[in-house]
């Protein structure tokens, strides 16, 4: 693959958009190479996902401009059926994903790092939907998972706007959960895949779909979806020796995915 790096060490992948001279924007080939980076995670060995860009300058600059400007009506209804496809796939991974956003994530960007479970970012990262200034709307996804992340309103004032927002208003209105110094983000991404990877892994997919599928669901069948989940956990081996380990005050022994 020309524009993702894929990184696999101690149950965590890490997959780096490679294409800094573009600033990481995102054309039809890295939206393919991606697709193909995520199909071929290893499930079974892989328990967290880290998502980062190549480069301290930016994260995903947008989908590429170059690429969208020729476009017609039915091009462009296909080419945001694919990002959202690839979006979707992301989403939807058993286990959890965090975005690392280093710099610029813009339109298609800010779409990724929306798709992701979590957003950690650098101080220097910077954050919107222009495309009402290009005189497009979202097609990744934005007006959706923004309006569900951090509000209708502040989801419209961003959307309606087009102006940027910079990593402490990020912070503040709940689009990401952290903010580090440039350096400090890749370990402190790392620590937490690291952290995620160390828990019960069926128990954390187990969790993820709670969360995911229920947002979906009124609080009734929500409520009836985890009670499934957590009676599915009283089946696996990680449970007994995790619940062994508590009562006899030992460290568990590593899970097993069983």
């Amino acid at each position: 693959m020309s524009f993702i790096q894929t990184l696999v060490e101690d149950h965590v992948a890490i997959l780096t958009i490679d294409r800094p001279k573009a600033l990481n924007a995102l054309n039809s080939e890295v939206l393919s190479d991606l697709e193909t980076a995520v199909d071929g995670l290893d499930l079974d060995t892989v328990r967290a996902v880290i998502i980062t860009g190549a480069g301290e300058k930016s994260f995903v600059a947008g989908a590429d401009i170059g690429e969208m400007s020729a476009l017609s009506k039915e091009e462009g209804e296909a080419f945001g059926k694919r990002g959202n496809d690839v979006f979707r796939k992301i989403e939807q991974l058993p286990v959890p994903v965090i975005a690392a956003v280093n710099g610029f994530a813009l339109g298609g960007g800010n779409e990724l790092a929306m798709s992701c479970d979590i957003r950690i970012c650098s101080e220097n990262a910077v954050f919107g939907q222009p495309e009402t200034g290009l005189g497009i709307t979202p097609g990744f996804g934005g007006t959706q998972r923004l309006a569900r992340l951090v509000s209708p309103g502040y989801a419209k004032q961003l959307l309606y706007t087009a102006k940027n927002i910079k990593a402490p208003e990020a912070l503040r209105i709940g689009l990401v959960n952290a903010v580090y110094a440039p350096e400090e983000l890749m370990p402190q991404a790392i620590k937490m895949a690291q952290t995620i990877a160390a828990n019960a892994p069926i128990a954390v997919r187990a969790c993820k779909k709670a969360v995911n599928e229920g947002l979906e669901e009124n609080m009734d069948d929500a409520i009836r979806l985890e009670e499934r989940l957590f009676g599915a956990c009283f089946e696996t081996e990680d449970q007994v020796e995790g619940m062994r380990a508590f009562l006899a005050k030992e460290k568990h022994a590593p899970y097993q995915n069983k």
